[in-house]
């Protein structure tokens, strides 16, 4: 978003729609008189909204990020605008939330401008396009799907410290013209006291320390985490092993208990962490290699990552489970080159290497393993483009070999998303 753009924004929520000029002299010796902005940069200065940079220059040409662009929000809220402007703060507000939570805005002052629920959206369209070779034949096997998916997010704030969150999730399936009603995917009470936070309900289960490696889907439970650069994460609750991404043959019982702590230190641009996570269940057993009358997984993690220059990334993650006796191993090295957003234009490509025993690899974030299974190992190649605003365009390649039957396998997967 470029600063000239975002000044004028930010004036039309701080001086209304007044057409009146502003005369005030301008701190900025970049800004001449005679330029476009002048007038509502000087206002802007005037009204403490922007400061430029310490050094008597604004550098309206210059890309800003998100997080300056709550800042000048928080400071034009603080001018309690009305009238017009205040459906252009009610929007700008709701598009800048996670932002404006982390300069400490606090909920109370945003429910001044904004509904007390806040609803966004995502629509988006998947492809697989699967194929295997069997283990006894080598005839290789080809499968598709075509799904569509509604995801809707509702926000509530309660008060000064507490909000609920919640996904509701409808899907087609564009191949067998099959739809499924909305469900809760996940809804839950979220408290922050300053670096104190904790989150009671059904949440997320994800593996932050190994980028999903381990583990992205949901759990009924509690978590807490406290910290800023250096945070500790602990949960507990039950997971549904229906979920796992593993061969079984059956499920004694579906809901293993679990619990989980991380810890994780992140300074841009370097970040590394480490987790535990503990599972247990009469159901392991029956999990493809795992071993007879096995209940628990006690499964360790370790992850990192560093970008160069904002445009370069590379991040590595590893994990082993120390009670499965086969698949118990999975990691992860990935180079990725820029990133895409909901920003027209913005793009990215990247590759890495993924081996996912499926024994410590229990639902991993990853698209390619679609087919119910990890236990594969292989390259991914993807790609990632924005062609308009708020939607997003994707798309992977993998190529490796399944670590049970050591047959090919390939995975093609693309995904648009329209984001509202």
């Amino acid at each position: 978003m470029k600063k000239t753009v975002v000044a004028t924004l930010a004036a039309a929520v701080v001086v209304g729609a007044s057409s009146t000029t502003f005369a005030a002299a301008n701190p900025f010796s970049d800004v001449p008189a005679g330029h476009w902005a002048y007038n509502s940069v000087s206002k802007l200065a005037a009204e403490g909204v922007i400061e430029g940079y310490g050094d008597g220059t604004y550098r309206g040409d210059r890309n800003i990020t998100r997080y300056e662009m709550a800042q000048m929000i928080a400071k034009a809220m603080a001018k309690n605008p009305g009238g017009v402007t205040k459906a252009e703060l009610d929007r700008l507000a709701a598009e800048f939330r996670d932002e404006l939570d982390a300069l400490g805005v606090r909920v109370s002052e945003l429910e001044k401008y904004a509904d007390k629920v806040v609803w966004t959206g995502e629509l988006r369209y998947r492809y697989w396009n699967n194929r295997e070779k069997l283990p006894v034949t080598n005839h290789k096997v080809k499968r598709t799907t075509n799904a569509m998916q509604m995801r809707l997010f509702p926000t509530a704030e309660i008060n000064d410290h507490w909000k609920l969150k919640a996904r509701l999730t409808a899907s087609t399936d564009l191949k067998d013209d099959t739809s499924s009603n909305f469900r809760l995917t996940y809804g839950y009470a979220e408290g922050t006291y300053g670096k104190f936070q904790v989150k009671l309900g059904r949440l997320e289960l994800l593996s932050n320390v190994d980028q999903g490696l381990v583990v992205d889907d949901y759990f009924s439970g509690a978590q807490v985490t406290y910290g800023d650069k250096f945070k500790v994460l602990v949960e507990a609750g039950r997971w549904n092993l229906e979920n796992a991404d593993v061969y079984f043959t059956n499920l004694a019982d579906n809901a293993a208990s679990y619990q989980g702590v991380e810890l994780s230190y992140d300074a841009e641009p370097f970040y590394i962490g480490t987790a535990f996570r503990h599972f247990r269940s009469d159901s392991f057993k029956d999990f493809l290699g795992y071993g007879d009358n096995k209940k628990n997984a006690s499964i360790w993690s370790i992850g990192a990552r560093y970008t160069f220059g904002d445009t370069v990334t590379l991040s590595g993650a590893y994990a082993r489970n120390s009670k499965a006796q086969q698949y118990k191993t999975a990691y992860n090295v990935e180079l990725a080159y820029k990133g895409a957003n909901k920003e027209p234009g913005t793009w990215g490509v990247g590759v890495a290497y993924r081996y996912i025993g499926q024994n410590v690899g229990l639902a991993p974030t990853y698209d390619i393993f679609w087919d119910g299974r990890a236990n594969k190992k292989g390259v991914e190649f993807y790609a990632k483009w924005s062609p308009l605003k708020n939607t997003l365009t994707e798309l992977r390649y993998f190529t490796g070999k399944t670590l049970d039957t050591k047959k090919d396998t390939q995975t093609f997967f693309g995904r648009v998303s329209w984001f509202f």
